[in-house]
């Protein structure tokens, strides 16, 4: 255990960690905790984009991924199976690409480096409890014994998933919506015409189909149709699944970012659909402007963490609402909007400047990351 923390992170997920790593990268003594027993194995996540990378260069932890995952050079769509148009990605203003590793994975390493540096996530001791005073947090914690502890920190950090435990103590809302229809998830072994240096995306009646290869062998199936497996592309052999579950696609943002001395990072903060490949990296952007802000407030610099929230809510609110008209349009319901997805898309994917928002945005460079309030 850190002795006397400055900041208390609650979340050892990606955002949790990243947050731990950038602060202790800045010196700030960093305690982080999580209700689950242990690490994650399942991944939600499949790809670190460019943003993300360049933010933890610094750490070392971006040469791992690079050493351990494989990079993206288009996304391909098509129609039935039929292509209508490509995104190139090999072309980026940034000197990193779209690089595949699971979301365990990830964590893992984040982990490794955050361990290297002092840091040990303390896993089975659950956040229950804050009240707040103008210079101190006080959190009550559970173990999974039943054994509790009052911990004192001058800040703390929400990043504790979609439903966190830290935005419910601060009764801060999270406002959006739920798309009613299940999206089936795979990931399963599969030999299959499609390359494996691209995502693919299937536009089909009633919705669509995504595919990229987690590695040579192995992929990642989803979509919002039924008999998901059974719409891949003619002449696909399925092997063994290696993992299956449901999701429902919700996009909300937290009514706050901050109130006092405490804030709301990743999950906690936004979510929204997995199609554009932001959640995860979106979070790992909130980890790094928090630690920057985090670290002048315990300097004794006047309202920076209210500046994280101010830097950070209107980023989240337009990377929301683009994922949300995004994903209105991919899921191809009612049939007019089929129509009208299947009709725009060879249009706007063909269209220069167009096609360049859409890839700046998935890979994370449609904005600056700023720290200064």
């Amino acid at each position: 255990m850190i002795e006397r923390p400055e900041v208390l992170i609650v979340g050892a997920g990606p955002t949790g960690l990243a947050s731990a790593l950038f602060l202790a990268e800045r010196g700030a003594r960093v305690r982080i905790i999580d209700a689950a027993p242990a690490a994650t194995t399942t991944s939600r996540a499949q790809v670190v984009n460019p943003r993300s990378l360049e933010l933890l260069a610094s750490t070392g932890v971006t040469e791992r991924i690079l050493a351990e995952g494989r990079v993206v050079t288009a996304v391909k769509f098509y129609e039935d199976w039929a292509p209508v148009a490509e995104i190139d990605y090999r072309d980026l203003p940034s000197p990193y690409r779209l690089t595949v590793l699971p979301q365990a994975r990830t964590e893992a390493l984040l982990a490794e480096a955050l361990v290297a540096r002092g840091v040990v996530p303390e896993r089975g001791l659950a956040f229950e409890t804050l009240v707040q005073d103008e210079t101190n947090v006080m959190a009550g914690l559970k173990r999974a014994d039943g054994g509790v502890e009052t911990v004192t920190v001058p800040l703390l950090l929400g990043a504790d998933g979609a439903h966190s435990r830290v935005r419910e103590a601060l009764h801060v809302s999270f406002e959006g919506h739920v798309f009613p229809e299940p999206w089936p998830l795979y990931d399963v072994e599969l030999d299959c015409p499609l390359d494996i240096d691209s995502a693919h995306v299937s536009l089909v009646h009633g919705g669509l189909v995504f595919m990229l290869a987690i590695r040579p062998g192995l992929w990642r199936v989803f979509g919002d149709v039924e008999n998901v497996l059974e719409r891949v592309p003619v002449g696909t052999v399925t092997g063994k699944i290696a993992w299956a579950s449901t999701f429902h696609i919700a996009d909300k943002v937290a009514g706050a970012q901050a109130l006092g001395r405490v804030a709301l990072a990743g999950d906690a903060a936004h979510i929204h659909s997995p199609v554009g490949a932001r959640g995860m990296n979106l979070g790992i952007e909130d980890a790094f402007v928090y630690a920057a802000c985090a670290s002048g407030a315990l300097r004794g610099e006047a309202n920076r963490i209210e500046d994280y929230a101010r830097l950070r809510r209107p980023i989240h609110t337009r990377v929301v609402g683009r994922m949300d008209k995004l994903t209105a349009l991919a899921r191809g319901r009612p049939r007019w909007v089929e129509v009208l997805r299947n009709t725009l898309l060879p249009a706007v994917t063909g269209f220069g400047p167009a096609a360049r928002m859409i890839r700046d945005f998935v890979s994370g460079l449609d904005h600056d990351v700023t720290v200064d309030g």
